[in-house]
This record gives C-alpha cells, sequence and structure tokens, in this order.
C-alpha cells in the first residue's frame, strides 16, 4: 500500500498564519466556546501583522463558524468543531493522513475512454471526447473506505497514465505537474450500492452509501476533474458550521439524478 505524502503547498501568506494558529487553538481547546479571542491590536503585535490580514483571518474563521465578530468587541469563539482544508476536501489521501490514518488505494482500471454524456456535461467537453477515467477502492488503514471513480479532461489525466496509481495521491502528482486546483464544487446524496460498490466495500448489494460528487477547477473557471465517491453510509456523517449573517456554500436542493455509472464504471 502507497504511502501518502503531504501535498505541496503554496508559499504561506501573513493571514493564512494568523489563521492557522488561532484555528490550531481552538480545535486544541486552548480557546474554548464563549472565550474571546485577543483584540485586532494584540493579534497584530503578536503576528508582527498590519490589520488587514488580521481581519482577514476573523473574517474566514467567521465563516467557517468558528467565531462570532462584531463591531466594537472582541471576538468570541463559538465552537471547536475541525473544518476541512482545500487540500483535504480535494484529495482523500490528505483527508485521511488528517485523521491520522494511513492512506491506501487498489486500482481496479486506468483507462482513456470516450466521455459519456454526463461525464462529457461535467468536464465541459464534446461527447465522445477521449478522457482519462478511473476506478479505485480506497482504503483506511487497510480498510475500503470508499469507491473512488474519477475523470479527467485529456491534458490532465495524461500525467497519471504512467503513473503507479496503487503507490500513493494522483492529485499530488497533478501537484507536481502544475495542475493549479483552486476551487471545488461538491454535492453529497444518498444512493444505494450498486453491485460493483458492495463488492469493493465488502457490503451487501443496496445498502445505502453516501455518495459525494466533486468538481475542480483552476483559477481561470476551467474544468479539470470530475469524481464521484461512494461511501459506507455507517462510516460517515457531515458536519456543517454556520453562523447567522455569513453566507454558507451549502444548501439543501432538489436531487438531479446522476446517473449511477458515472464518471466511469
Amino acid at each position: 500500500m502507497g504511502q501518502a505524502a503531504t501535498m505541496p503547498r503554496k508559499t504561506s501568506q501573513r493571514y493564512e498564519t494568523i489563521i492557522t494558529h488561532i484555528r490550531a487553538a481552538i480545535q486544541d481547546g486552548t480557546y474554548r466556546p464563549g472565550d474571546e479571542l485577543p483584540s485586532e491590536a494584540e493579534l497584530c503585535q503578536q503576528f508582527d501583522s498590519s490589520r488587514g490580514p488580521v481581519r482577514q483571518a476573523m473574517s474566514l474563521l467567521r465563516t467557517e463558524g468558528l467565531i462570532s465578530t462584531g463591531r466594537g468587541r472582541r471576538s468570541t469563539v463559538l465552537t471547536t468543531a475541525a473544518t476541512g482544508t482545500f487540500d483535504s476536501i480535494l484529495s482523500i489521501s490528505e483527508w485521511l493522513v488528517s485523521l491520522g490514518k494511513e492512506p491506501g488505494q487498489r486500482t481496479e482500471w486506468i483507462a482513456r475512454r470516450p466521455a459519456d454524456e454526463i461525464t462529457a456535461q461535467h468536464l465541459k467537453v464534446t461527447e465522445g471526447e477521449k478522457v482519462v477515467s478511473m476506478l479505485r477502492l480506497r482504503l483506511a488503514d487497510d480498510e475500503p473506505i470508499a469507491v473512488e471513480r474519477i475523470a479527467f479532461p485529456a491534458e490532465i489525466g495524461q500525467h497519471i497514465l504512467d503513473f503507479d496509481t496503487d503507490s500513493g495521491s494522483i492529485h499530488r502528482v497533478l501537484l507536481d505537474k502544475g495542475v493549479d486546483f483552486e476551487s471545488i464544487t461538491r454535492t453529497v446524496s444518498a444512493m444505494l450500492a450498486t453491485d460493483e460498490d458492495a463488492r469493493l466495500l465488502g457490503i451487501a448489494p443496496g445498502s445505502p452509501l453516501l455518495r459525494l460528487g466533486l468538481v475542480a477547477s483552476d483559477k481561470q473557471g476551467h474544468i479539470l476533474e470530475f469524481a464521484d465517491y461512494r461511501y459506507n453510509a455507517e462510516d460517515l456523517a457531515m458536519h456543517l458550521n454556520s453562523v447567522r449573517g455569513t453566507p454558507t456554500p451549502a444548501w439543501l436542493a432538489p436531487h438531479e439524478g446522476v446517473s449511477d455509472d458515472l464518471p466511469a464504471s
């Protein structure tokens, strides 16, 4: 089983240093719900920063639902619930490492193949155009955790065709090749395990699954990846923090009925 390395990070900006420190202090219990955080002036002094990065960090922490803020008062901690990073959302390997588990994978197949209608729609390519698709079973401490189906436009997927996809994170390979993942859209729904899902996960056909669809883009909005992850519903729960007056990127909507065999099966 391949050992995943931590993904390369972009050079941290000052606000990222501040938010990482405060988030860690909240999650390790240094600051508890109801505690006030240091003032802007104190944070500026602590991090040798101007007010701009401090305010940006506090705004992001509020968006994550970790703190409340208000004019003329110190920010207050609302919860110690964990929040996901961009890398842990993009990569199962990164997510499992963040949980203290050893990631692994078993590739069923990887191939160039024509895009079907729904895959073409999500990748913004022409139906029948060649894309690189893959089916893998993902493991956590050697135990099945998810069935992973991923499709990439040909110019992106070519970077992994010669890679041993059982040896580690394909997203790390793509990042090393300069693929610029910038935004992610996720859709969570419920479904019943197909025969193939059941065989790979070691569960009964028709068992409930938590299905996560993912579309990743670059800074210009070009689609880089379309993925379909299927987890045993008994293994996972999704958590979301929300604060009044702050938009949340999660909402409920009618299921659009994505085909069960996407992006490839």
